[in-house]
């Protein structure tokens, strides 16, 4: 009786000095808490969303909002707990920004119909910009160190799940996981400087 307290102040201790690692930027520190963490956010989101591909994407932003606001953490409170709580946060915006799509979709398809609007291919214009657009996300991508390109590359052009990346790069998927997280991280850094 008396180790299993013991037990559980060491955990409580040793994640303490993590989250405080963490804090100063330790990146070693970051990929423990997203190991000791990833299984109960992705867990309780799963329940939530009933989707898989939700729930990763989801945990993953849920961590890199936490990595970015670790500083603002408290720790009169669980760490599990202010994480389900951001992935809660997370979910609603994502549940708001599919609400807000759906609803758009709506309309302009009852415009469509309403109005027999004519065609709705894009225009040469249209191809244009988004080539244009398109061109310059990859030169962005190219400013990367090459691992971070790779993990962009094949989760977000050639569609691949993050275990199909883990097998492909014969990595762990929590080396995965962190990689892709960095690397929006550096791309949306890259974007905002331009």
């Amino acid at each position: 009786m008396y180790f299993l307290p013991i037990f559980f102040q060491n955990r409580y201790i040793g994640n303490k000095k993590i989250i405080e690692k963490a804090t100063n930027g330790d990146q070693v520190a970051f990929t423990s808490l997203l190991d000791m963490y990833w299984n109960e956010v992705y867990g309780f989101m799963l329940k939530r969303t009933e989707n898989e591909t939700d729930a990763e994407d989801i945990t993953i932003e849920t961590f890199s909002k936490a990595f970015d606001k670790i500083a603002h953490y408290n720790p009169e409170f669980q760490f599990n707990t202010w994480l389900i709580a951001i992935a809660k946060n997370v979910h609603i915006d994502m549940l708001r920004k599919k609400k807000i799509s759906l609803f758009v979709d709506m309309n302009d398809e009852e415009d469509h119909q309403a109005y027999n609007v004519a065609d709705t291919t894009p225009s040469a214009e249209d191809k244009l910009i988004t080539e244009q657009n398109l061109s310059r996300l990859l030169e962005y991508i190219k400013e990367l160190k090459p691992h971070y390109q790779e993990v962009i590359q094949l989760r977000y052009f050639q569609e691949m799940s993050y275990q199909e990346i883990a097998e492909q790069l014969d990595e762990p998927l929590s080396n995965v996981k962190v990689k892709l997280l960095r690397a929006k991280k550096l791309l949306a850094e890259i974007i905002q400087q331009r």
